[in-house]
Order: structure tokens, then sequence, then C-alpha cells
């Protein structure tokens, strides 16, 4: 892979960089600013260095054309502040205004486009139809900057066939997330912990697959956790399972039980439960084994591991010189069920770290997706943690061992 270590080679070019500002909104308002953030350190540099900046990105998932619930319009404002310049907006990605727009940069100006999935060319399953949208969009700069990490897992023409048309560079967001990346998988320190919650086992198998004999502890939380209870013949209730991943689960338990160098599974021993999926449900702890115990029966559902497994699990955590965490441990998005994911937040900080792990070589990372939303939202500040990546399914990814196109076509 590719990358620039000076940015001056830059001066005077106009340059594409790819970025990942698919932030989460609320009826117009940005409710996570963190991948506009990240996203700025190698905008910052380049702009710095004398380039002319054509920022690019997507926003949601529009279908192949315009539709003003997903314009990039209000990140262009987030992103000057983020950068600490001005920012101009392009109305469209390779039509008249965005041609005219690129055209006019200066050294050191930064134009962010409209969002690249208002071209069916971006998603196309069609190589030749991406590959035409690509030659647009390479047509308006000399050099191309991949720097959207949360994207690499994409065959898209803005992430992959760009690449094949322009002199291309990593970004330093993308350069530091594969460097994280690959310590955990090739390099941890140990002990080295994976946390793993969210509501899909489905989506975590690959990764558990891969790091079972990496890690020394494995510990499961989040709606994903039924599935596992439900493989060891316990009453769930009405809480999350996909039975048809039971036997897999079956066999990762069988794996870790054996030992021969297999991270040790953890499950929870008690589980919130609660009568219905409401923030002001009313709700109980009950043992593992027992979640259906109550007046509520069988009708109960799962919404948080429960206070004696986070406690449990900091402990792990804060015991551990390296961990990755992915998905929440509950709902937290409800305060209610809010204290398995904030318990796992803390013992990450170097603050929860316990007194005999090294704090000089310890790495906690934070998966992206929903473990950076909740995070942020429960009062964590983003230099609290090791690392916090902006890609949830691209990081998942790469810890499975696949090969991620986007990076691949960076060389």
């Amino acid at each position: 892979m590719r990358t620039f270590d000076d940015a001056g080679i830059f001066a005077g070019h106009t340059v594409l960089v790819r970025s990942d500002l698919n932030v989460p909104m609320d009826n117009g308002t940005i409710t996570d600013r963190g991948r506009i953030a990240a996203s700025a350190g190698t905008i910052r540099t380049l702009a710095e260095a004398g380039a002319k900046v054509i920022v690019m990105s997507h926003l949601g998932r529009p279908k192949g054309a315009p539709d003003p619930q997903y314009s990039l319009a209000p990140i262009a404002p987030e992103l000057a502040e983020a950068i600490g310049r001005p920012v101009t907006f392009a109305a469209d990605t390779v039509g008249d205004d965005a041609k005219a727009r690129a055209a006019a940069l200066s050294a050191g100006e930064v134009l962010l486009l409209e969002n690249l999935r208002f071209n069916p060319g971006e998603t196309s399953k069609d190589d030749a139809e991406r590959r035409e949208f690509a030659a647009q969009l390479a047509a308006l700069a000399d050099d191309f900057v991949s720097d959207g990490f949360g994207v690499v897992h994409r065959r898209q023409a803005s992430v992959c066939d760009i690449a094949e048309l322009l002199p291309h560079y990593a970004g330093s967001l993308v350069r530091a997330e594969v460097e994280v990346s690959d310590r955990l998988l090739n390099d941890p320190a140990r002990p080295f912990t994976v946390v793993l919650g969210g509501s899909k086992v489905s989506d975590k198998l690959g990764v558990i697959d891969n790091l079972l004999d990496r890690a020394d502890n494995l510990l499961i939380g989040g709606g994903m956790v039924f599935t596992f209870l439900a493989a060891l013949g316990h009453p769930i209730g009405s809480s999350l399972v996909e039975t048809d991943r039971i036997d897999d689960v079956k066999a990762h338990l069988k794996r870790s039980e054996a030992g021969d160098g297999a991270a040790r599974i953890v499950l929870p021993t008690d589980i919130v439960m609660a009568e219905k999926f409401s923030a002001d449900a009313e709700h109980w702890v009950a043992e593992s084994a027992e979640l259906e115990s109550t007046p509520a029966g069988a009708s109960a559902l799962g919404l948080d591991i429960g206070p004696d497994t986070a406690q449990t699990y900091a402990e792990i955590i804060a015991g551990s010189t390296t961990v990755f965490w992915n998905g929440p441990m509950g709902v937290f998005e409800f305060a209610a069920f809010s204290a398995g994911t904030k318990a796992v937040a803390a013992a990450l900080t170097d603050e929860g770290r316990s007194a005999d792990i090294d704090a000089a070589k310890r790495l906690t990372v934070v998966g992206g997706g929903d473990s950076a939303a909740a995070v942020r939202s429960l009062g964590f500040a983003d230099d609290a943690f090791g690392h916090i990546s902006t890609g949830g399914g691209a990081s998942l990814e790469y810890l499975e061992g696949k090969t991620l196109p986007g990076l691949d076509a960076l060389g």
C-alpha cells in the first residue's frame, strides 16, 4: 500500500480525497461528528501543503439519484470548522457546478462534492458503469488520496476504480487504521481481550473464527449473546436469536473449551430483562440460565448485560494490555440499559486500567460504528481510548482476514 510521507509533493496539484463523511443525522442535524474530525487531518495537511483539495464522500443510501435528505451540504460548514479553513460546496459530483468550482480552486482551497451515491455509477455492479463515473471524477484532478477507511471494503468507483486512473496514495487515516489492525492481528501485547456485542452474531462469526486462536479472552454481550445462551440450551424468552447460527456458535464454544491456545469465551452470568422494548419498560436482573423465571416469563426480552457481568467484564478488560471492542453490550440509547456498555467503555480508558498493566504498552481499540457512537453519547472523550476506528464493517472484515478491495487497489 503506497502512502504519502511528504505532502509537499502535491503543492499546486489538484488532489481528490475520498473521505468517509457518512455521519449519523437526525432531521438534518449531525448527531456524531467523529468521522468528520477523523477525516480532517489528511485534508488539512494537503491544503496547508498548497494542494487544491477536492473532497468526495457518500452519505446514507440514496438510490443512485439526488435526494435532499442525503445531501452533503450540511457537512461543508462542519468540515470547514474541523480543518480551520473555508470549504466550498458543489451541488453535483461531476456536473457543471463541480467542474467549474474545481477549475477555479487555488492552492490551499478545499471543495466538497455532493453525495457520490447520487450517481448510479458509484455503487454499480457493472464494471463499465463504475469506471465511467470514476473517469469523470478523475478528470477533475491530478492525484487521488484514499482516506475513507469506512468504505475500503466496498468495490465502488471512488474507492477502487479511480485508483487505476490517477497516481494514488493512502491518507493518514487509512494508514493509521491499517497499522492498528495489523497490530491486533499480528503483534498484540498480552493479555489480549476481544469484546463483541451488537445485535447479530452472524455479523461477528468471521471475527470470532479468526481471532479465537489469537486472543486470550473473548467477551460476548449485546443481542448476539442470546444465540450463545440458546446454544447452551438456556431459555431466552423473547430475546433476539438467530436460530440458523446456533450450530456455528456451538462449534466456536467447543473450540474454546478444547483449549489448545484458543481464547476463553466468556458469557454473561446475568442479564437485564424487560417486559418490552421501550426506554421506560419495567426491567429486572435475571440469572443467564433462568431468564424466564419471572412473571413476564417467555415474553420477556434481554436488553443489557447484568451488573455482575459488567463488573466481571470490566475487570478482565482492565487487566488486559490489548483490547478490541466492537458492538454495545445492550440498548445503550435507553438509559436504563446502558450500564453494561458504559462499564466496558470505562474499563478501556487509561483510568480504568489495572495498576499492573503498563500504560505505554496498552492499546485499546473501539471498533467504530455503534461502539464509537456509544462512547461519545455516554460522555467519553475520543482521546480516552488508544484508537477509535471510523470503519465498523471495514474494521471487522480486516480482522476476519479478508482482502479489502479499496486497500488492494492502492498496491
